[in-house]
């Protein structure tokens, strides 16, 4: 297959020029300028370890904090990094208190790993997990909160809630939901994985209990960096799933940045090399990170518009409630063709042989699958339409 013209800040990243990527929002990809910023910070760790861990880390740590927390509207006091946002959703659920009979409640659109979490949680503690049935496709925000307030009981404990979804890709009305969770007396563990560099985020006045997100993502960091925001009046309850020097038995404040900050000899380059992503990234388009994410959300609404006219279906979600990735439901496949004798990871690879990197999900649709698509800078509008060539060979 012949590849597409390039978009001419594909160079700014390392991805193979003979792939289409279009599957950004798994695990993000780093711009090299930053990954050259990362690689000084590591020669720098080498040639002093204890100078850089033990005297300057935590200057450093502090300044990158700064510069995240300006980026979420957040104060920097209530911010500590983990590597993932599965390390941070983790962080919180195992350091809750849970009685047999209480509930976390969560959607029908949870991202696995988490409901995993829940999950061991739950065996250990007796807590009830409780899904919201959330549809998709939907017709508007009414059908994400309506059904999440419903599912509130008296035994509801905390709820646990996507930003933006993973395998959906819908960007949840979370101010919504944390309100009206808040009016019922129930806390909220808001999974931002996606949402930092994706859509504005502004963790003061969303006033959630605890909020993990990804650096990693759609601001572009090196893989590892990621945070955990924590509402001051509830640090003190919450510890890093590694209790290690930082650890008191009293206090929050500087107890919670510390437990975090130091959970064992690491590698703390990723979350160093946040404020170059944010800087790097920030000065690609004119007018900055709102062009950056203005752009993406575009481009992904054009990337949904080609999938849904070359496939003959009606857009699943509501524009306004998509960022920079679109999911759209397969339909029924004809007998014998790839996408019915094909799981959703041989399917992936059944398009990866063929030059373009996508994402596919089972899901209770007609085709049992969802598509999903990604939106970055380094992206065309021609990858997209090679990609519904190919969903239509697939479909049969």
């Amino acid at each position: 297959m012949v590849s597409p013209p390039r978009n001419p800040l594909a160079a700014l990243w390392l991805l193979d020029p003979a792939v289409s990527y279009l599957n950004h929002g798994s695990f993000g990809a780093c711009p090299a300028a930053v990954l050259s910023k990362q690689a000084d910070l590591r020669a720098e760790l080498e040639r002093e370890p204890v100078d850089f861990l033990w005297r300057t880390l935590p200057a450093r740590l502090a300044e990158a904090r700064g510069t995240l927390a300006a980026f979420l509207c957040s104060s920097p006091d209530d911010l500590a990094f983990v590597p993932n946002a599965t390390a941070g959703v983790n962080a919180v659920l195992r350091s809750l208190e849970f009685r047999p009979g209480d509930e976390l409640l969560t959607t029908s659109h949870v991202y696995p790993a988490c409901r995993k979490a829940m999950e061991f949680v739950a065996a250990r503690t007796g807590v009830r997990v409780v899904e919201a049935p959330v549809p998709f496709p939907l017709s508007g925000e009414d059908d994400v909160v309506a059904p999440v307030l419903d599912a509130v009981t008296p035994r509801t404990r905390l709820a646990l809630l996507d930003h933006v979804t993973s395998p959906t890709a819908v960007v949840f009305p979370v101010e919504r939901l944390v309100a009206g969770l808040r009016e019922r007396g129930v806390e909220t563990l808001v999974d931002g994985a996606h949402a930092p560099g994706m859509v504005p985020v502004d963790l003061d006045g969303l006033g959630a209990a605890f909020y993990t997100g990804n650096a990693h993502k759609w601001l572009c960091a090196p893989k590892g960096a990621a945070f955990l925001h924590v509402r001051r009046d509830l640090q003190a309850s919450i510890h890093p799933t590694t209790i290690s020097h930082g650890y008191s038995a009293a206090g929050a404040g500087a107890r919670f940045r510390a437990e975090f900050d130091w959970t064992g000899t690491c590698d703390p380059t990723p979350w160093l090399s946040i404020p170059a992503a944010a800087a790097f990234l920030g000065s690609l388009l004119p007018g900055g990170w709102p062009e950056v994410m203005s752009r993406n959300h575009a481009l992904a609404l054009e990337a949904r518009e080609i999938l849904c006219a070359a496939l003959g279906v009606a857009a699943p979600v509501p524009g306004s409630m998509i960022g920079s990735i679109a999911s759209v439901p397969l339909p029924v496949p004809a007998p014998g063709s790839p996408a019915a004798r094909l799981s959703h990871e041989g399917l992936m690879n059944w398009f990866r042989e063929r030059g373009v990197e996508t994402w596919l999900y089972p899901w209770p649709c007609a085709g049992g699958k969802l598509i999903r698509v990604s939106a970055q800078l380094y992206n065309t509008r021609s990858e997209y339409e090679i990609l519904a060539a190919l969903l239509l060979e697939a479909l049969g």
